[in-house]
């Protein structure tokens, strides 16, 4: 800390060894106190200058969740993620606030629906993650939208009433290739991204009713833009 006061320089030096006598001072020096109100400010300058504000941490809006992909053979519970962390294949950012809805073994092992988390004040705003194994590689884009929505039924519903389907083909950077989807359907709107890991195949659904993808569309895209691969 730097500091405040330090004491002044002699206000008279003598370059010579020469002593000279002054019989009268020609000038008279009055010495005058500070007043109150210059001392408190100078006082409180000083505070502000020296005292650091304090280190106030922003709360993200959202959770990271960590999701294992575990086969339905080996699918070990419910809810909870602090032991998932280490064992975790992919990742993705949940709004807070959002409720996670619980995966039965017989749904995992039917569609391969490995986590899901929805909006409690409109249930069908949501995001889920589906993986199956066994695929090293992504096929074409169209084969890969066509084959998820043979295992999702509301996929079907929201692909067969689009009015505009939009898909590109993105690489993070570490070169991993992922599908992105855009589904703008009536009444409803769907982000997809799906890549291939572990020899699996991952989807990550962001599905909205059309006024709540009005109103939650950066918090959605955020969301949808968060999954990824890891491991």
């Amino acid at each position: 800390m730097a500091t405040i006061f330090s004491s002044p320089p002699p206000i008279f030096s003598s370059s010579t060894t020469t002593t000279t006598t002054i019989s009268k001072p020609l000038i008279s020096f009055k010495h005058q106190q500070p007043s109150l109100t210059t001392t408190l400010t100078a006082a409180a300058i000083a505070t502000i200058l020296t005292t650091s504000p304090p280190s106030v941490a922003a709360e993200s809006p959202y959770n990271l969740y960590y999701g294992t992909a575990a086969s339905a053979a080996n699918y070990g519970g419910y809810g909870g993620n602090s032991d998932k962390k280490d064992s975790a294949e992919y990742i993705y950012d949940v709004p807070e606030g959002w409720k996670e809805r619980l995966i039965s073994k017989v749904e995992k092992g039917t569609n391969g629906t490995d986590s899901e988390f929805y909006n409690p004040k409109k249930k069908t705003e949501k995001e889920y993650l589906t993986y199956l194994s066994g695929f090293r590689q992504l096929a074409p884009k169209d084969a890969v939208l066509n084959n998820l929505a043979l295992s999702d039924v509301n996929l079907q519903d929201i692909i067969s009433t689009a009015d505009n389907v939009s898909s590109e083909e993105v690489k993070d950077d570490k070169g991993q290739v992922y599908y992105v989807y855009e589904i703008d359907g009536v009444g409803f709107h769907s982000l997809i991204s799906v890549t291939c890991a572990n020899n699996k195949l991952y989807a990550h659904f962001v599905n909205a009713p059309t006024p709540e993808w009005n109103r939650d569309k950066d918090v959605l895209t955020h969301v949808h833009k968060s999954f990824k691969t890891i491991g």
